[in-house]
């Protein structure tokens, strides 16, 4: 029996390919992230496209990271002190140095800090989440 059709699926479809397009340009541009974009590219695929979740999860730099997210294991250690370092320079940066507007300085600077709150305290350390998932494990 066929499984129903979803009329989201060209929506879902589209979003994974347009977060995927963020993340290829993040790979590229200093200060911009590319991971978070695959994760999302990954989430949107699940729900239009097994082949194109496949792909995602198989590209040689961002698969393992987002297969690591989607299984629960969080950020590496390093790469999370790297998000938070490069997310406060850029933020701080750009209200002090490039922004103008005051009222614009200060919509950067509380988007900086819930990004900041939600990397440090909502995403898991994968290091963290290896060593319970063993003390769990043991005897």
């Amino acid at each position: 029996m066929k499984s129903p059709i979803n009329p989201l699926r060209p929506l879902w479809l589209s979003l994974g390919f347009f977060f995927a397009g963020l993340g290829f340009v993040g790979a590229i541009i200093p200060g911009m992230p590319s991971t978070v974009f695959f994760i999302l590219a990954a989430y949107f695929f699940s729900r239009s496209s097994k082949r194109f979740l496949s792909w995602i999860l198989g590209l040689p730099k961002v698969g393992p990271l987002v297969r690591d997210y989607r299984s629960g294991l969080g950020m590496p250690r390093k790469a999370k002190i790297f998000a938070l370092c490069m997310l406060s320079f850029f933020a701080l940066t750009s209200a002090i140095f490039l922004i103008p507007v005051l009222w614009v300085k200060g919509v950067v600077l509380v988007l900086g800090l819930v990004g900041f709150w939600f990397i440090h305290s909502r995403i898991p350390t994968k290091e963290l989440v290896l060593a319970q998932r063993l003390l769990s494990e043991a005897p």
